[in-house]
């Protein structure tokens, strides 16, 4: 009884875990949007104070540790790379596409990371773990087609179609952030991934913008609105990568992205709440079906690993109970 009562515990832990980090992932959605609408196309730059926050607060509790890295430097600096391109080609997105498609085709992460977590980590997913994932899915599409009943005017300035390629080619490269991070993270200490994610992170931001935006920065006017919208972009980022190690050693890569799915409908609370605006009624329900997915995936994960674990303990005591009797055995054949 007492063993269930931490596993409760622990998955409400993990699902508030993810619910926090798809807040900061709708944050940073939000003033991405509204960067984007006001003419500023720098990517590369909003990143660039995310990573500035994480290795000004990380590093130094790395360098006070005074140990050596316990992963080698270039996987991080790989990690980092891989991280900054998804970043990029995402935020990017938002020159040319709505809020809503950008957080919607963002959950095809979740697909490629079931794909890695498959071949590369290992990972065996139950049929119901399968379910799960599809209700989820299943949820987001009910937002699409609000989204379509309530579409107005297009803009012109908008390219839907280039705007979709591009988030679907950065969840292929925050899949492969994911799965590696969950492999740092379930392997080695946490606070050095964040550290050197950041630190690397930095740096390749910065070698970027040098070759990429200093036209794009040079024409940013930096009123107190402008540099509030990049401030609020940097804490959402730094939030998230801060909480998402947690989530990633807890639960794991494609449960981390399930939750991930539900930013769309807290992007959704934050229009009611300071925009004032009007949402569907199918933002609910669709709101309501994810949670059900999420639920559905995360039971079946928790009881796929107590299975693993106990079929690991027997196999233990088995081969204990074989090594004492062959013990045993040649004890009596040397009498």
């Amino acid at each position: 009884m007492e063993f269930k009562r931490k596993d409760v515990w622990g998955l409400l832990l993990v699902l508030l875990l993810g619910q926090l980090v798809a807040f900061s992932m709708a944050a940073s959605s939000f003033t991405s949007s509204l960067i984007a609408n006001l003419g500023v196309d720098a990517p590369l730059t909003q990143s660039f104070f995310g990573y500035l926050l994480l290795t000004l607060v990380y590093v130094p509790i790395v360098l006070h540790r005074r140990q050596k890295l316990q992963i080698a430097w270039y996987w991080y600096l790989a990690l980092a790379f891989i991280d900054v391109q998804g970043n990029y080609l995402v935020v990017k997105a938002y020159q040319y596409s709505y809020i809503t498609s950008v957080t919607l085709l963002d959950c095809w992460t979740v697909v490629w990371v079931i794909i890695l977590t498959w071949y590369a980590l290992g990972t065996r997913y139950s049929f119901l773990q399968f379910v799960g994932a599809g209700t989820c899915v299943a949820g987001l599409a009910l937002v699409l087609l609000s989204d379509a009943e309530s579409t107005g005017e297009p803009d012109p300035s908008k390219i839907p179609l280039l705007g979709d390629a591009l988030v679907i080619a950065g969840t292929v490269f925050f899949a492969f952030s994911n799965v590696g991070e969950e492999y740092c993270v379930k392997k080695k200490d946490r606070v050095e991934v964040v550290a050197m994610l950041g630190l690397f992170g930095l740096l390749i931001s910065m070698v970027q913008i040098l070759v990429f935006e200093r036209k794009s920065l040079e024409a940013v006017t930096w009123s107190p609105t402008m540099i509030s919208l990049f401030a609020g972009f940097a804490v959402a980022i730094f939030i998230f990568y801060t909480i998402t190690p947690f989530v990633l050693k807890m639960s794991g890569a494609t449960l981390f992205n399930l939750s991930l799915l539900t930013s769309d409908m807290w992007a959704v609370a934050i229009r009611v709440l300071f925009y004032h605006q009007q949402i569907n009624w199918l933002y609910y329900l669709a709101f309501t079906v994810v949670a059900v997915g999420l639920i559905v995936y995360s039971l079946n994960e928790s009881s796929s690993d107590n299975e693993t674990a106990a079929s690991a303990e027997a196999a233990a005591q088995y081969h204990q109970l074989q090594s004492e009797d062959d013990s045993t055995g040649s004890g009596q054949n040397s009498a």
